[in-house]
């Protein structure tokens, strides 16, 4: 196994847990809808927004990668039916973007990535749209590829390869750490890549997909 001179990271649930990050900032910019346009989300809840996203990814496929698209289009829409213009889904987005970033790390993740770049050069490998500034981390890391950014999302081939331009290195020379066994480890082994499945909570590693090669419970088994 060659040693890698980059690591790369996923992100949600790898170093925070996504799910009551994404919830919270839903109901921030609900509550925020409601105070300044009520019109516009009369009616409205967060199960119900979700599926105008889903209505939205349906209407674009193309975009299908871009979660800030399928959410911005989506105010977009609200907006208009409410008969605002569609411009202050800009600041509504702004509101969701804010929260979004208002993570909590795992208690591993800051030792670790703050003692693994003093040794490698650090990147993130991210289907969402999370923030390496806003999240406060970004001083660790030489840069982040996002599916937006790459036209393309985990585990599709082509976001990998982009990484692997950006950091400047063969794909053979990334170790890719992230928790989702087909986006992260099989996206990143059929890109070339060396992998390691992040698996926190004793997860069955799912049979349809060949074991991978390096498993881990905290990022401080990595050296």
């Amino acid at each position: 196994m060659i040693a890698p001179l980059v690591l790369s990271f996923d992100l949600d649930d790898t170093l925070w847990p996504v799910i009551p990050v994404i919830t919270a900032a839903e109901e921030a910019m609900l509550q925020w809808l409601r105070e300044r346009y009520p019109r516009t989300v009369s009616g409205h809840s967060i199960e119900s927004m979700r599926g105008l996203r889903a209505a939205v990814a349906e209407r674009f496929p193309q975009h299908g990668h871009d979660l800030t698209f399928l959410r911005h289009r989506s105010l977009k829409d609200l907006f208009a039916a409410a008969g605002h213009e569609e411009s202050l889904a800009d600041e509504a987005l702004e509101v969701f973007l804010n929260a979004r970033n208002c993570v909590e790390f795992y208690d591993d993740v800051r030792p670790a990535l703050e003692r693994l770049s003093s040794r490698y050069r650090l990147f993130a490998l991210s289907n969402g749209n999370a923030d390496l500034r806003r999240c406060g981390i970004a001083d660790l890391f030489a840069g982040h590829v996002t599916a937006r950014a790459a036209g393309a999302a985990k585990p599709d081939a082509r976001i990998f390869a982009q990484l692997a331009a950006a950091a400047g290195v063969e794909a053979a020379q990334v170790l890719h750490i992230g928790d989702d066994p087909l986006a992260d480890v099989v996206g990143a082994t059929q890109a070339g890549m060396q992998a390691a499945w992040l698996n926190r909570t004793a997860r069955e590693w799912p049979a349809q997909f060949a074991r991978p090669a390096r498993t881990i419970t905290t990022l401080a088994e990595i050296n």
